[in-house]
Parts: C-alpha cells; sequence; structure tokens
C-alpha cells in the first residue's frame, strides 16, 4: 500500500514522502491518526502541485536548517549527573537534558530532533545527531562528568 505523508513519522519518513507500507498500519494507524493520505493519483497530482508551489519556501527551510548546522559545528556539550562511585549513571542521559544544554548555549532546539543511538549510562564522551531537515543532520559531541 502506498500512502502519501502528511507529517514526519520517525523511522519511515517525511512530510509529504510517498511510501510503501503494510495495509494494516496504514488503514489502523496512520489514516485514523490523520499522519497520513492513500496514495490515490489523483493526490499524487495535488502533491505534486503544491511541491510546485512550495518549493521556494522548502529551500528556504533548508537553507535556514544548514545556516543552524554550521553554527552547531564546532559546539560540544558538558553535561553533569550524580554518579556512583563506579561511575555509573543514576538513571541515564536524555535526548531532553541535551535540548537543555542547547538552549543554556543558545540554540533552541526541539528535543524530538535528537537521536541518541545508545543509552548513556556511564561517565564518557557520546555523539547524538540531531536532524534538523531531512537532508541536513549535524553530530553533536557531548561528555558526562561526574556531580
Amino acid at each position: 500500500m502506498q500512502v502519501i505523508l502528511l507529517e514526519d513519522v520517525i523511522n519511515l519518513g517525511y512530510k509529504d514522502d510517498i511510501v510503501n507500507i503494510k495495509s494494516g498500519y496504514g488503514r489502523n494507524y496512520l489514516i485514523p491518526q490523520k499522519k497520513a493520505v492513500i496514495a490515490s493519483e489523483s493526490a499524487k497530482k495535488v502533491l505534486a502541485e503544491n511541491l510546485r508551489q512550495r518549493a521556494h519556501k522548502l529551500e528556504k527551510i533548508k537553507s535556514d536548517a544548514q545556516a543552524l548546522a554550521a553554527k552547531l559545528d564546532g559546539v560540544s556539550l558538558v553535561i553533569g549527573a550524580k554518579t556512583s562511585s563506579t561511575g555509573t549513571i543514576f538513571g541515564s542521559v536524555t535526548n531532553i537534558q541535551i535540548a537543555e544544554e542547547l538552549a543554556k548555549k543558545g540554540f533552541e532546539i526541539d528535543r524530538k530532533q535528537l537521536v541518541i543511538k545508545d543509552p548513556v549510562k556511564e561517565v564518557g564522551h557520546y555523539k547524538a545527531l540531531l536532524k534538523l531537515h531531512k537532508e541536513v543532520s549535524v553530530e553533536i559531541p557531548f561528555e558526562v562528568v561526574s556531580e
């Protein structure tokens, strides 16, 4: 089944992408939640016309994302966490804490755009991936230290 995404769906695609999915996932989740519509021929024509009209807006959004990525290129963060005597963190460091540290440095980032591959449970150096646009992403190094 082919659907047109109406918003970004994690691990599936971005807004206005045409993706192939299993019919149960589309009919039971994506379409009732208004996250997608069935990709009929008329819907594809409407999408093409909308994309043509919004092309300059999308280019501006992409250039803004690239400018923010250039500013974030040299940024590294230090995150303090309560630890045991062996260096294990009580809890874990999440994308929320990284977004808060970026906000302290003057970058307003949505926490949903940050991806940490493995759970951060110990003191050390790690990297988070910041997806600003479907074609623009930045790796942000951060260090977890004991408070």
